[in-house]
């Protein structure tokens, strides 16, 4: 049995109130015995969401705690706890840091360790992974002083989440410009743009204490943006990223991560680079466990916005999911409705998809 609770406000660098939301999309997750923590202001969305899980066919826990604070999750401690990310990187003082430590230190610190896009970068180069070409800095002077720079570039802050502060360079200008954006005391990185195809996220899992390789999903973005994925994928490296999950493996990496690659078209072979690595639930997670959880075995996700602010103003009867046809939509992250998006899962053929997601946009 588990508690969830995939609360994200101590991960993201957004300070906006809808994060407390997000922790919604844990839900499809769960299963009947577990418990979950949400913020209170979810609450109002429950009956439509519960309906509309009924509808698809999948079952969840109903033992709802409206009250994502990680002081309620230590209250449980026969429980088995998820979270989205096992750390801190927000707050300075050491409060969520230290309980994170008492619950499995080791795990605690690899997460942290690896959530650094310097010291995967760094890390991937010892073990063999390819990369692309990246300087690494300890603060912004550095970077600045660095006569080794290339165009064109993106420029990434070495902790960030969902694309926050990452800014393509085609040249000095354009990198002086992203430079007065930037904390001047936070290390950074400066990496070559990669021609690629395509951008995958392959997700791993840990099972007793194993890494399997869960599923190979296909990025859709908007610039440096993470959009949603579609499965399956064009490609399916696993043997590429090997050295790296089986080095996660033996430091006693918990739950589940992600490695981000870029797929390279050359002349005699394709060339498969890792960018960085999630180590913590990511957007593509939630569809790719809902979808493996309803045996879906094609699908898309996607984020929306919208004008409504409540489920209860979205029909979705006559779209969401069929059991017996494996067509129709799921909502993933569905508490963000609030505040102007939803995230959802298309299931069935690339043409279904497309069907769907238009219809779906219509009603929103």
């Amino acid at each position: 049995m588990k508690i969830y609770n995939h609360d994200i406000t101590l991960y993201t660098r957004d300070r906006d109130p809808s994060v407390e939301l997000y922790a919604g999309r844990a839900l499809g997750l769960t299963d009947t015995e577990d418990k979950i923590q949400l913020a209170q202001s979810l609450q109002s969305e429950w009956e439509a969401i519960v309906d509309h899980y009924a509808q698809v066919g999948l079952s969840h826990t109903h033992d709802v705690i409206w009250d994502a604070s990680f002081e309620v999750t230590n209250q449980f401690p026969d429980r088995e706890i998820s979270v989205y990310f096992f750390g801190d990187v927000i707050n300075s003082h050491d409060t969520y840091r230290q309980l994170f430590q008492q619950w499995d230190g080791q795990f605690r610190e690899i997460v942290e360790f690896v959530n650094s896009k310097n010291n995967f970068i760094q890390l991937s180069e010892e073990i063999g992974v390819a990369v692309p070409k990246t300087l690494r800095f300890e603060n912004l002077a550095a970077a600045k002083a660095s006569n080794d720079l290339m165009f064109p570039c993106f420029i990434k802050p070495a902790v960030s989440d969902h694309g926050v502060g990452i800014q393509r360079c085609a040249d000095a200008a354009e990198l002086a410009q992203a430079f007065a954006t930037l904390v001047p005391e936070e290390s950074l990185q400066i990496q070559e743009e990669v021609k690629a195809s395509a951008f995958l996220n392959l997700q791993y899992q840990v099972r007793e204490g194993q890494i399997e390789p869960l599923l190979v999903t296909e990025q859709v973005l908007d610039g440096c943006v993470h959009k949603g994925n579609r499965y399956p994928a064009s490609h399916e490296p696993w043997d590429h990223v090997a050295p790296f999950a089986d080095w996660m493996g033996d430091r006693g990496m918990k739950g589940i991560f992600a490695v981000d690659v870029a797929v390279v078209p050359e002349t005699t072979a394709t060339r498969y680079v890792a960018i960085e690595c999630n180590p913590r639930f990511n957007g593509s997670s939630y569809p790719t466990l809902m979808a493996a959880r309803l045996n879906i075995p094609q699908w898309s996700s996607g984020t929306y916005k919208t004008q409504l602010r409540s489920l209860k103003d979205l029909d979705l009867q006559d779209l969401a999911y069929d059991p017996t046809t494996h067509k129709g939509v799921i909502l993933i992250n569905w508490g963000i409705i609030q505040a102007g998006k939803l995230s959802v899962l298309f299931a069935g053929t690339e043409a279904e998809q497309a069907e769907l997601e238009t219809a779906l946009q219509q009603r929103l």
